[in-house]
This record gives C-alpha cells, sequence and structure tokens, in this order.
C-alpha cells in the first residue's frame, strides 16, 4: 500500500531536481542584461561633459532606459507564460546586442538625440527580469517560492556590476573597447541559455493570446497591490541604482570622482542584492506583510536621514548601504507575497505587471531629482522628501492589506 503511494506520488508530482542550477543560470542571465540596462549611469558624466548636457537632459538621459525595461516587462512576462523563458531570456540577450552598439554610436559621434534613442532601445535589456520571476517559480513548490524569487533576484548585482566595472572598462579599454565587451558577453550568456537552460516539469505553455492575459491579470487586486507596493521598493532601488552616481559627484563634488561614485553605487546595489533573497525566506516563515512593513518603515525613516544631507563620510555611505538592504527586503517579500496568492496560470503576466510597476517607480524620481535640484544651496531635499512622503503612504497601505490570500488573487 505504501509503495504504491509512493509511486503515485512520483508519477503525480513533477521532478523538480536541478532546479538549483537552473535558477542559478537564469540569475546570471538576468545580471547581464541589468548590466546593460545600466549602462549609461555610471559614464554620464562621459556624456553629460562632452555634450554640454543640462541637469534636465541628464536626468532624461538616466530615466529614459528605465522606462522602456518598465513597460518591456508587461509583455516579455506574459510572453514568457507563452513561450517559455528559454526562449525569452535568449531573445532578450540578443536583443540588447544592437542597442548597446547604438549607445556607443550616439557618444562617440556626440548626439544627444541619437542617445536618447539608443537608451529607449537599451530598456529591453531591463524587461528581462520579468522573464525569470515565472521561471523561478515553476521550479520551486509554494512554500519554497520567496526563496527561489529571491535568489533569481540576486541578478540584480548586474547593477552593482555595472556601476562598479563600468568606469573601469572605460578608463582601462576605452570607449568602444567597454561596449564591444558587454555586447560580447550579452551573446555569450545567450548561448549559455539556449544550451543549458530547459523550463521546469512543473510548467505548462499558456495558449492565451497576450493582451488578454495582461488585462486579466490587471483584474486581479493582488495585481495593483503589490504594484504599488513594488514602485516604491523596487522603483527606489533602481531610482537610486541609476541616479546615486550624479547625486554623489554633485553633492560631494570635492570627495567624489566618477570611479568612486560607481564603488559606492555598487555597494548599494550589492547590499539590495543580498537583502532580497533574505526577504524572501524571511516572508516564507513569518509571511510577506510583516516583512513589507518593515521594509518601508526602514526605507521612509533612512530617506528622512539623506533628506537631511550629511557630510560625505561613514553616516552617509552607512545610510545608504541600509536603505538600500530596506529596499532588498522588500523586494523579497513582494514577489514571496505574489506565487501563494496568484492563479499559477497568471504568475507570468501578474509578475510581468508587477515588475513594470517596479521599473515605472524608478522612472520618475531622476526626473523629480532634476526638477526639484536647488542649484544654490546644492541640493535635492525636495526630491528626497517626496519619496519620504510616498513611502509613509505606502507603509500606511500595506498595514491595511491582508497577508497572503487564496489563489484566485482577489
Amino acid at each position: 500500500m505504501s509503495a504504491g503511494s509512493d509511486a503515485n506520488t512520483t508519477v503525480n508530482e513533477p521532478d523538480l531536481r536541478g532546479g538549483f542550477f537552473q535558477l542559478l543560470l537564469a540569475t546570471f542571465a538576468s545580471a547581464v542584461g541589468f548590466w546593460a540596462w545600466m549602462l549609461i549611469s555610471p559614464i554620464q558624466r562621459f556624456y553629460a561633459e562632452g555634450m554640454d548636457l543640462s541637469e534636465g537632459q541628464v536626468s532624461l538621459m538616466l530615466a529614459t532606459p528605465v522606462l522602456v525595461g518598465a513597460i518591456g516587462r508587461i509583455f516579455t512576462g506574459a510572453l514568457t507564460d507563452r513561450f517559455g523563458a528559454r526562449k525569452m531570456f535568449t531573445a532578450v540577450l540578443l536583443a540588447t546586442i544592437p542597442a548597446v552598439l547604438l549607445v556607443a554610436l550616439a557618444g562617440s559621434i556626440g548626439s544627444f538625440a541619437l542617445l536618447i534613442i539608443a537608451g529607449t532601445y537599451l530598456g529591453v535589456g531591463g524587461s528581462i527580469f520579468a522573464v525569470g520571476v515565472p521561471f523561478a517559480s515553476a521550479w520551486y513548490p509554494a512554500n519554497r517560492r520567496g526563496f527561489a524569487n529571491g535568489i533569481f533576484g540576486m541578478g540584480m548585482i548586474g547593477t552593482a556590476i555595472s556601476a562598479f566595472q563600468t568606469p573601469r572598462l572605460l578608463q582601462d579599454f576605452g570607449y568602444w573597447g567597454t561596449h564591444l565587451f558587454l555586447a560580447g558577453l550579452l551573446l555569450a550568456a545567450a548561448i549559455l541559455v539556449w544550451f543549458l537552460m530547459r523550463e521546469s516539469p512543473a510548467w505548462k505553455p499558456s495558449s492565451q493570446p497576450l493582451f488578454p492575459k495582461v488585462f486579466g491579470a490587471l483584474k486581479l487586486a493582488i495585481t495593483w497591490e503589490m504594484s504599488f507596493l513594488y514602485g516604491i521598493v523596487f522603483g527606489g532601488f533602481v531610482a537610486f541604482s541609476t541616479f546615486l552616481p550624479k547625486y554623489l559627484m554633485t553633492i560631494y563634488p570635492e570627495n567624489v570622482d566618477p570611479i568612486g561614485a560607481g564603488t559606492r553605487t555598487a555597494l548599494f546595489a550589492v547590499a539590495a542584492v543580498i537583502a532580497r533573497p533574505v526577504g524572501g525566506v524571511l516572508a516564507d516563515k513569518f509571511g510577506p506583510k510583516v516583512i513589507a512593513l518593515i521594509s518601508l518603515a526602514g526605507i521612509v525613516s533612512l530617506a528622512y536621514i539623506v533628506g537631511q544631507q550629511p557630510a560625505e563620510g561613514i553616516l552617509t555611505g552607512v545610510t545608504f548601504i541600509l536603505m538600500a538592504s530596506a529596499m532588498g527586503l522588500g523586494m523579497g517579500a513582494v514577489f514571496a507575497w505574489i506565487g501563494p496568492s496568484t492563479p499559477p496560470e497568471k504568475v507570468g503576466a501578474v509578475s510581468g505587471v508587477v515588475a513594470a510597476a517596479g521599473g515605472l517607480g524608478g522612472y520618475f524620481p531622476p526626473l523629480a531629482m532634476g526638477a526639484t535640484y536647488h542649484a544654490e544651496s546644492n541640493s535635492y531635499a525636495l526630491g528626497l522628501w517626496l519619496l519620504v512622503l510616498v513611502g509613509t503612504f505606502a507603509l500606511v497601505v500595506a498595514g491595511m492589506l491582508r497577508g497572503t490570500r487564496a489563489r484566485d488573487g482577489k
């Protein structure tokens, strides 16, 4: 009797062995995509000085890839449900290569208009995140999806690598050499994914057309709730990862050069990357709502300190690292909230919409920071106060939400 039960369990349950390797491969692909997505920010001074850009033009240049990457996630998430992550990872990585080369061309000829067009195209690389969320979820049971999505979320390390390594590549190999290196890395990642990645046995392709699938996700309350929260935690991370080099070199011009700004931004990103899987694991154990509340409370408190613009030094560095950690915890909590609360066939579409909302949350802050910059006092305080206010509102909203609910998403 027992043997028969074991046999039935073996037959009925998908074999998820090998899932950790697949998860790591997806994380690597995401990291490469994120590096490309954040290519402009670490060397923004090269463009700002070479093209004599205004504060507003720099903000637009930094924000454009974020916007397109955000919107693109809606479609890549839904398309992943239909075509699978192997095909979509490969397609996104390959499609990003011409974008990187177009950015190189724009910078070399000094065309701001072409740089904005190239930055728009570069946003494709940022859409890669929505491919991996349903892929990671499919390889793990519901009670471990916080862990799975936390590990996959470590692909955000690409922002840290971009911030740390891109200025150094520019210094050592020149402008075109930097972009050719990244184009080659994207190609290598696409080849590895195509030959080594496989779909989870638990994954079944969806035949539902793209737009009805997205609209179906928009009908679920969980989609809107998590979109708002993710717009704060991930949007804040993207905004700071994009704008922090500019912020540091403007506020502390005598203490921070491009390489130093890149190093500090890399540490910020690493802190968020490490905290994200921790947030997922803690959400599995204590519930995603609790971790989300802790995250938002930390963001509000630390944004207030940053808004005081303390002198450059240990306090400033620790404050930014703690803020990144709070954002990382929140990111892990939000996606741990989605999995158990969403119909399985809609996880990709919901994840895509939520990921898009996170990207959109990262689009507006750089523009707001540029618009509210006070040149006479050399201050971005007003923009940072907006983060405090929005974060406080999000904290109240999160406190009113239900925790993990039935998988109807309502």
